[in-house]
């Protein structure tokens, strides 16, 4: 089974435990979770703009674009019935968690893994990808396993689940390694190719949008990084209803065309 179809299963399979805090009796209905959206007359979202495939704003036309963006779009066509209403907002992270509690952004749909720790903090809708974390790395390094980046540096991005992922790993690997912190995935490839890092890390999905005739990725794989729909924890409604939606995608293939347009 290739990659693709090893990760649209995964994302089947775990649609179904994501943890979605639904409205219980008294509280909000689906319909009444969207009515401050409705008012607004825009969607506000917070995804990446550095991320190639998933979202990503392009230089020359200054426009968002990448699965999570028509992910985006459907949302605001389902609630406006236009999909042109919606405002992006970039976010790393470390920025979109606090985006999301002050109220700046409705949805974080911004390659946001779904851990039970964060489900403490957030609402997550079901999973509509899942991915694994990954080693990018210069050719001519001669790294050609994760154990040959023994006392090399590396370049992980701030706030992400990378970092514990991969201590986890040289731990039971019984190898040191360190880390150096960059807020974008950018920063990140540039420490890569002047040398201050040995090693770029990310989700392989991510990291395939940065790689480049002197690089390659790592055969390596940790940490399944389930990718949810994240709305703040005591918007029980709307969380139902982005569940509600993200569900339906899945089951009737609109996430895995989407998947294969944008070749991930």
């Amino acid at each position: 089974m290739n990659l693709r179809k090893k990760l649209t299963c995964a994302a089947l399979v775990l649609a179904f435990t994501a943890g979605v805090v639904f409205a219980g009796p008294g509280g909000q209905s689906g319909a009444s979770g969207i009515d401050a959206i409705k008012a607004r007359g825009v969607l506000r979202v917070g995804v990446k703009s550095d991320v190639p495939g998933f979202g990503l704003q392009n230089p020359e036309t200054g426009l968002y674009e990448g699965m999570e963006i028509e992910i985006s779009k459907l949302l605001a066509k389902e609630i406006f019935g236009d999909p042109s209403k919606v405002a992006f907002t970039p976010v790393t992270a470390k920025t979109r968690g606090p985006l999301l509690d002050n109220g700046d952004i409705d949805f974080v749909i911004a390659t946001f893994t779904v851990t039970e720790e964060r489900k403490l903090t957030y609402n997550f809708s079901s999973i509509y990808y899942t991915d694994g974390i990954g080693l990018l790395v210069k050719t001519s390094s001669g790294i050609k396993s994760f154990k040959d980046a023994a006392n090399k540096t590396i370049g992980v991005a701030q706030s992400a689940t990378t970092r514990a992922s991969l201590e986890a790993a040289a731990k039971d690997q019984n190898i040191r390694v360190t880390f150096a912190e960059f807020a974008t995935y950018p920063e990140i490839k540039a420490a890569l190719d002047s040398g201050r890092v040995q090693v770029f890390s990310v989700d392989k999905a991510i990291l395939r949008g940065y790689l480049d005739s002197e690089s390659l990725i790592l055969p390596d794989t940790f940490s399944p990084q389930p990718y949810g729909v994240a709305t703040k924890l005591n918007n029980n409604a709307l969380a139902a209803w982005v569940d509600g939606q993200i569900t339906k995608w899945l089951s009737d293939g609109t996430i895995d065309a989407l998947v294969k347009q944008f070749d991930l």
